[in-house]
């Protein structure tokens, strides 16, 4: 059993080099998996698979009766014979294991080379299907293209041009607008001043009015009495 066990781990280790590394033997152990793989060859698989596993199982569920023991002293022979299940249990986990990468790798190789295939199908079809036609039909929207890129390279020059004689605008325009608050702040005090002034010229104005209309109406009462005694005087004289 254990030299069965070495022999299937070993080969699977050499597959599996074979896998990881671009060699001529490579090839054949993909075609070898490819044919394995085909007809019965996955239901064989699978049951070698679920007989080591059950054997494991078995193997596994042995050793922990021996360990256990009847009055918990496990003898010498058990101990062999414990240590010989736990290599064959070894074996057989790691059997599975490889068995298991060496499955994905040959898919993940399979699928790499189907692509690779493919990819070099569609271009020697574009390569094919591309004429001189085609050729030249290309060339010509290339040089469209780049004329339409010239095109927008110069637009994109003005654009900045524009762009940056208008910030200059917006300068001047914002110095000139600093200016005229400037301006502005200075006419409202000197209009402040000028009201200020205004006012106390009024009120000037005002009590020079009221003294002359007071001047005034004393002469007016002056001239009355002398008006009225020249009056009385003549009556006088006039009646004497």
């Amino acid at each position: 059993m254990l030299h069965i066990l070495f022999a299937a781990t070993l080969t699977e280790s050499l597959v599996i080099l074979s896998l990881l590394f671009k060699t001529p033997v490579r090839k054949l152990v993909i075609g070898g998996l490819d044919r394995v793989k085909r007809g019965r060859g996955p239901i064989v698989v699978k049951t070698v698979a679920g007989t080591v596993f059950v054997v494991l199982l078995s193997t596994v569920y042995a050793i922990v009766g021996i360990r256990r023991g009847e009055d918990g002293e496990v003898s010498v022979t058990d101990q062999v014979v414990a240590a010989r299940h736990l290599l064959e249990a070894s074996l057989m986990g790691f059997f599975l294991f490889l068995a298991l990468l060496v499955d994905r790798l040959h898919h993940y190789i399979r699928e790499l080379r189907m692509r690779r295939k493919s990819m070099e199908g569609v271009k020697k079809n574009d390569v094919k299907f591309v004429g001189v036609e085609d050729m030249k039909a290309r060339e010509e929207q290339v040089g469209t293209f780049k004329a339409m890129i010239r095109q927008l390279e110069s637009d994109l020059e003005s654009k900045t041009k524009e762009a940056y004689n208008a910030e200059s605008s917006i300068e001047a325009l914002r110095k000139q607008s600093e200016g005229l608050l400037l301006e502005y702040d200075r006419l409202l005090a000197e209009n402040q001043e000028l009201r200020s002034q205004l006012q106390s010229l009024d009120q000037r104005v005002l009590r020079f009015g009221y003294g002359f209309m007071q001047d005034i109406d004393g002469v007016q009462g002056s001239l009355v009495v002398e008006l009225f005694s020249a009056l009385v005087v003549h009556d006088f004289v006039y009646n004497a």
